[in-house]
């Protein structure tokens, strides 16, 4: 019986193994030959010693971070989460490098949307210092810090930043889906070094765009320009997988713009905005410029000096230079006017007659507002709504103290341009007050979505002089866990009163929206064979011989670590009673994980019977070899393959 992996995802193997797809001929016995795949990709391959690249001291050692492996494990805290059987949503905490590499098996190539807003690099915010030889010990040396700057006065000021980003930014590429898309806020000071990282870990071809935010209105800060504008960066993992990004038609426009109303058909009582057929813009087309007959008889036709020889309907000319075109071909035109999408008006405009004189009409094409409604607008690059002083009224009607959080509108925004998001996954892996958590609530309950939220914050401690820690909050991951909660009974409350009994009318409308999450906490493994960090002397390891899992680690501690090491972390789990020996259900009949002493061959049997397709035991729960090898060969009969311990 085989134990299973305790490592996160190998991301160097699994690199080399979509380089073995491709090429298998430059992949010997799990080694690149660099020789074969240059050959293999001819003349693409750059030999040349200057090139344009971007580096930085410690640019390599981030690369090597990312691949790393981590032995770590996230452990449940159900004290602290809500609605725990039922919840879909996560809030981990630990350093994010860490968890990124955690979240790997389960979540790769399954993550929707990421937003982040990570520290701009101002001088004073917080920047992690990442060990590369004990990742754990490091993050709890920094979980301990009040606060770790890093000043412009440093000799390593962008240095330490850029090795701080592109390890997580490549993990985080790696969970993101085919068609994920990321969003990342950032200030000035580091706009261009992040703009060229992302060029080269997502790829310049895959940039969406850099979008311009109006932080606040006014101010007198600043030397020559008042710093008023933050920068998001759009990226996508596969741009040719990606739809387009549309946004809701506003009020403003539709108020402006779609003032008509038809009168008659099948459309009756639709908004439309009348497009003129004409557009002074259009290149000349061969087949576009005919006569149009008017409602009194008359015939108009684009200004122009090349006229057809008969006045009649349809009668077409080739146009010369200079002489305008209908937006449309002449089959278009019928096409749509025998659907009612053509109208006539009495108008002063550009069009002439049949005798070249200025026409009475104007002729235009009906563009529905429903039909926009559904297509949606292009987005513009200036975010000039949601100005930070919302998120402030925000967190002060749920009593939350806490400075510079984003508006939820904003990363609402965000969520709604991208194509089919109601069932994605959004991470946040810098959620700071838990803003995206927030917002994917407010979105799912207004939408009926089943979004999904992963929050990941390292527990920085508050600031004794702070308002949070005057108000008890000892560290970050405190205020953003207790926004979700009151931010989700407010939601809940909200939906009530606008879905509540009038008296006359009860609605069999229920509120679904999952406010709940699972709250996890980064740490070493449960096991002890496989913490390579235990410090013991002689009699400290001889008591500890033969204790599989370290003292104080529950049973649900081992179950979840299972989980996260076999890539099942995002399943349900329920607690069945197996031949009267408690286990645990992983999915539906998926996994089963017993952690139970002295097991039988009975109830070998009745798990086999449950038909899962892996099981997981207790290796010190059998008696001896034996009965391990007896156990694989009864599930064996049941055809049941997947057999580990731990």
């Amino acid at each position: 019986m085989d134990r299973i992996d305790s490592l996160s995802l190998n991301l160097e193997k699994n690199n080399i193994d979509k380089i073995k797809q491709l090429f298998p001929e430059a992949v010997e016995e799990g080694k690149i030959n660099f020789e074969m795949l240059r050959t293999m990709l001819g003349d693409d391959v750059d030999d040349s010693k200057e090139k344009y690249q971007f580096t930085w001291n410690g640019k390599a050692k981030s690369i090597k971070l990312a691949q790393t492996p981590s032995s770590a494990t996230l452990r449940p805290c159900k004290e602290k989460s809500k609605n725990w059987d039922s919840t879909e949503n996560l809030y981990i905490e630990g350093d994010n490098l860490e968890v990124l590499k955690q979240l790997q098996k389960t979540y790769y190539g399954k993550v929707k949307m990421i937003y982040i807003d990570p520290p701009y690099n101002t001088g004073n915010d917080f920047v992690y210092n990442d060990s590369f030889v004990n990742s754990i010990e490091n993050y709890k040396e920094q979980t301990n810090q009040a606060s770790s700057s890093n000043p412009e006065s440093n000799g390593r000021f962008h240095t330490n930043w850029l090795n701080m980003m592109y390890p997580r930014l490549i993990l985080a590429k790696n969970l993101m889906s085919d068609d994920g898309v990321i969003f990342l806020s950032i200030g000035q000071d580091e706009l261009e070094n992040l703009i060229i990282i992302c060029n080269e870990i997502f790829g310049e071809s895959n940039r969406c765009g850099v979008i311009s935010r109006i932080m606040k209105s006014g101010g007198a800060k600043g030397r020559f320009f008042s710093p008023n504008i933050e920068y998001v960066l759009v990226y996508c993992k596969n741009i040719n997988s990606v739809g387009n990004f549309r946004e809701p038609i506003s009020e403003e426009v539709i108020n402006k713009l779609y003032t008509s109303i038809e009168t008659d058909g099948v459309r009756k009582g639709e908004k439309y905005r009348p497009f003129g057929l004409y557009q002074s813009s259009l290149d000349s087309r061969p087949n576009q410029r005919y006569f149009i007959e008017c409602p009194d008889g008359s015939y108009v036709i684009p200004p122009g000096e090349t006229m057809p020889n008969q006045n009649v309907d349809g009668a077409m000319v080739l146009p010369k230079n200079g002489d305008g075109c209908w937006r449309w071909s002449r089959e278009r035109y019928l096409e749509e006017k025998e659907k009612g999408n053509i109208t006539f008006k009495e108008s002063k405009g550009v069009l002439i007659d049949s005798s070249g004189k200025p026409s009475k009409w104007n002729v235009y094409t009906k563009i529905w507002l429903s039909d926009r409604q559904e297509d949606g607008a292009v987005p513009i690059n200036l975010i000039s709504k949601w100005e930070n002083r919302i998120s402030k009224k925000e967190l002060s009607e749920l009593n939350i103290p806490f400075d510079f959080a984003k508006p939820t509108e904003l990363i609402k925004y965000m969520i709604s341009i991208i194509d089919d998001s109601k069932n994605a996954v959004i991470l946040d892996f810098f959620s700071g007050s838990a803003s995206t958590a927030h917002a994917t609530m407010k979105f799912n309950s207004d939408d009926k979505g089943n979004r999904k939220f992963i929050m990941v914050q390292l527990p920085e401690l508050c600031n004794e002089k702070s308002e949070a820690y005057k108000a008890g909050y000892k560290n970050i991951c405190e205020i953003g866990e207790e926004r979700i909660r009151r931010a989700g009974e407010q939601i809940k409350t909200d939906w009530e009163k606008e879905h509540s009994s009038d008296g006359l009318f009860v609605s069999d409308e229920k509120f679904t929206t999952d406010i709940g999450f699972k709250v996890f906490k980064l740490d070493s493994t449960n096991v002890n064979e496989w913490d390579p960090n235990m410090k013991l002397d002689e009699k400290e390891l001889a008591l500890r011989l033969g204790e599989v899992f370290k003292e104080g680690r529950s049973k649900e501690d081992i179950l979840y670590e299972i989980m996260l090491k076999y890539g099942m972390f995002d399943k349900q789990v329920k607690e069945i009673n197996v031949n009267g020996k408690p286990m645990y259900r992983v999915g539906k009949r998926y996994m089963i994980v017993c952690l139970e002493d002295s097991i039988t061959s009975e109830d070998v049997k009745a798990i086999g019977e449950l038909s899962p397709k892996i099981v997981i035991f207790n290796e010190a729960g059998f008696n001896n070899d034996n009965d391990k090898i007896n156990a694989v060969y009864n599930l064996e009969k049941y055809g049941i393959k997947d057999v580990k311990c731990i």
